[in-house]
């Protein structure tokens, strides 16, 4: 039975929207910001097109000389480093004046500046007089994509001296961003925190894995997660934690990308899982091929959906998400297969105002 849920939101947070739309490629998506030419010789390139100068400071930066960037058609900016011995070097670039961190850089996503706009006291906020949990930084190896990946995994206040197994969530972020994301300016870390603190949800282990993975295609990277989750993450999490490995102590949870990773997952794995929450995201209907293959494969899946999944919810951030019309699309795709679900839509938009909400909902109402 469909539900349709109206849900106040607390909080403002001005950030960029993840990604839910077709975007237009450039440059910028294959570059290598630093390449390895040997005998020395190390490149720097940043995908400026308007820029009128580029310059170049750190570690690696030679000292007295300062370096020629040269601007190919393209918009990419280069210069090359001499001389420079293995190592490991901070740098930065400098455009038209102002200093500016590589966009590209492995970490980019995770340095920048969180401004927290409220009274310090709403369910997302760090209080001082509870118990917190701990968040860890892990990296395992991904057998689909033949290399390390890494990975944040939130355990309860006291999880270290109990012995007690725990059911296991896992939290995808969406397109554009990675790992860090949940536990930076998603605050899963402290939503979790308060809630454990108010005895308002069951104690679990909450894993929030990368699913963005570099391919050309964006959209390719949703089967390779997928694979990656089952295949790796997932026995991996099992191996390394006390948890309960079952499909009844197992949840998935996903936004915009990360919404179609879990739907992907529905698809393929719905006999692994018992909670799914799809946030923000719905196939494109505007792809008509693409649309109708999701079709037949949710129709061939969904005896396995009824049988297996006990709570499946949708979500949006009402008629200003940009992933609204295609998540309503979805969701008749759902009913003309009579897979039962839950939807419900709050304000907030495509934006972290909405997941951290959706988190705080749903972090309560599964596994019990």
């Amino acid at each position: 039975m469909k539900h349709f849920f109206s849900i106040m939101t607390l909080t403002f947070c001005a950030v960029p929207m993840m990604a839910q739309w077709q975007m237009q490629p450039t440059p910028n998506d294959t570059l290598q910001p630093v390449r390895n030419l040997g005998n020395g010789n190390v490149a720097f390139s940043i995908y400026a097109p308007n820029a009128k100068q580029v310059g170049f400071g750190g570690d690696a930066m030679p000292w007295g000389k300062p370096l020629q960037f040269t601007k190919a058609d393209n918009g990419v900016w280069t210069a090359v480093v001499s001389d420079l011995k293995d190592g490991v070097y901070r740098y930065n670039f400098t455009i038209d004046g102002v200093k500016v961190q590589d966009p590209k850089g492995a970490l980019s996503a995770e340095t920048s500046a969180l401004a927290n706009i409220g009274d310090g006291k709403q369910f997302y906020d760090m209080r001082a007089d509870i118990p917190h949990g701990a968040i860890a930084q892990r990296y395992y190896y991904s057998k689909v994509l033949k290399g390390l990946r890494r990975l944040h995994v939130w355990t309860p206040a006291g999880y270290e001296k109990n012995a007690d197994k725990l059911p296991v969530l896992y939290l995808i972020h969406g397109g554009g961003d990675n790992d860090a994301s949940w536990p930076g300016v998603g605050c899963a870390g402290n939503i979790l925190d308060n809630l454990m603190a108010e005895g308002k949800m069951t104690p679990m282990v909450v894993v929030m894995p990368n699913g963005s993975i570099p391919v050309k295609n964006m959209m390719d990277e949703v089967p390779l997660f997928e694979q990656d989750l089952v295949g790796s993450i997932i026995p991996y999490i099992e191996d390394n934690y006390r948890v309960v490995a079952d499909k009844a102590h197992r949840a998935m949870a996903g936004l915009s990308m990360g919404g179609m990773e879990t739907m992907e997952t529905i698809l393929n794995d719905n006999d692994k899982f018992a909670y799914f929450w799809v946030l923000s995201a719905g196939w494109f209907p505007a792809q008509k091929e693409q649309f109708e293959g999701y079709r037949q494969r949710l129709n061939k899946a969904a005896d396995g959906i009824k049988k297996n999944v006990r709570q499946l919810v949708f979500t949006q951030g009402d008629p200003e998400d940009i992933a609204y019309q295609n998540g309503l699309a979805t969701l008749k795709l759902f009913d003309a297969a009579n897979v039962k679900y839950e939807y419900y839509t709050a304000p907030g938009g495509h934006t972290w105002y909405t997941w951290r909400n959706n988190l705080h909902q749903l972090a309560q109402r599964i596994f019990k």
